[in-house]
């Protein structure tokens, strides 16, 4: 079988098969969006259920567990995750349960963005039979902020008093936004950030052109550079950016119903980045996720207060939590957006 992990995760999975001898019965693996973390703990999930798997760790590809998770009807496995994301099967495909929840999502209008307690309450059945080949039961459970309240709270209870022969494995882009009493339940596994020439090389394999500016807006992350450059909304990116770099109301409200078709947590996280570099820039003269934009960003650090920008940054954090669940995507593009101009717009002051 072969590798199923990115190169700059080969000394994070090293690390990994040291824990197997005093396997947790939960372990919460974390760092940035788009690095590859779904894929390691798929991959992982088929190492514990392999029944030969090699001296590295890695599953064999031929035996019947493997057959079984390679077609994605393991009866020791499951995958936990917001309905939205069924439509976008991960390397490893869909599997048993799983494919009929997708194929629900499918038909409902609007897919949940949320784990929902229903899905938790799911597990106990599936904990409470035996295991098919008296071997371990896993479940893989991302993103884990995508838990709701209720369903965070079921979850909890069962990390408590794991069923014996059960791993959890949960995978988070953000530790601060999960329970502190869930987080002292897991054993927290960190997966950094690959270095610029390993991305770089890669989606150079990728067949990607422009990979250095794709990576930069991406903050690194190889896949999230690699899916937005897929995603066809470059002219969207360009839009905002122009904004962004010369605010007015009159632009804001023209550009906000072309940008309320986009995903609203994506269209927070460009504008965030494009804070960050006006700090950066006026703090110590670097860019790191736009440099294209270079004059734009140092006409406009050059006229704005710190302090404005940092009541900036502020309220353009409040406007990610509620990203998911706005009354009207326009209306929060609008607020984003007027939100920005009154704290970055041309009368915001110097120094």
């Amino acid at each position: 079988m072969t590798n199923p992990i990115y190169h700059w995760q080969s000394a994070s999975w090293q690390r990994l098969q040291e824990m197997r001898e005093r396997l947790p019965h939960a372990i919460l693996f974390h760092g940035e969006a788009g690095t590859g973390k779904a894929d390691f703990i798929e991959a992982f999930a088929q190492s514990l259920l392999c029944e030969n798997a090699s001296v590295d760790g890695f599953a064999c590809g031929a035996c019947p567990s493997c057959g079984w998770f390679s077609q994605h009807n393991h009866p020791d496995f499951r995958r936990v995750r917001p309905e939205a994301l069924e439509d976008e099967a991960p390397a490893d495909g869909e599997e048993g349960a799983d494919a009929d929840a997708g194929k629900k999502a499918k038909a409902s209008k609007t897919p949940s963005k949320e784990i929902k307690i229903e899905q938790i309450r799911q597990l106990a059945d599936f904990m409470n039979i035996s295991t098919h080949r008296q071997g371990l039961r896993v479940i893989v459970l991302y993103p884990a902020e995508a838990l709701n309240m209720p369903a965070a709270n079921a979850l909890l209870k069962t990390l408590e008093e794991p069923p014996p022969g059960t791993v959890f494995l949960l995978s988070s882009n953000s530790l601060d936004r999960l329970l502190p009493t869930i987080l002292s339940r897991c054993r927290k596994f960190a997966l950094p950030m690959p270095d610029n020439v390993e991305a770089l090389a890669w989606l150079k394999e990728q067949g990607l052109a422009d990979a250095d500016a794709w990576l930069r807006e991406q903050g690194g992350a190889p896949l999230a550079a690699l899916a937005q450059s897929e995603s066809g909304n470059r002219e969207e990116l360009e839009a905002l950016l122009h904004v962004l770099a010369r605010p007015s109301i009159e632009a804001a409200l023209k550009i906000a119903d072309k940008l309320s078709k986009l995903p609203l947590g994506a269209l927070v996280s460009w504008q965030q980045r494009w804070l960050y570099d006006l700090v950066s820039y006026k703090l110590s003269g670097r860019i790191r996720y736009y440099p294209r934009y270079q004059k734009e960003v140092a006409a406009l650090a050059a006229s704005v207060h710190t302090a404005k920008l940092l009541l900036a940054i502020k309220s353009t954090n409040e406007q990610r939590a509620i990203a998911d669940h706005p009354l009207s995507p326009k209306l929060f593009v609008e607020a984003m957006l007027l939100d920005y101009t009154a704290c970055c717009g041309s009368n915001s002051g110097r120094n």
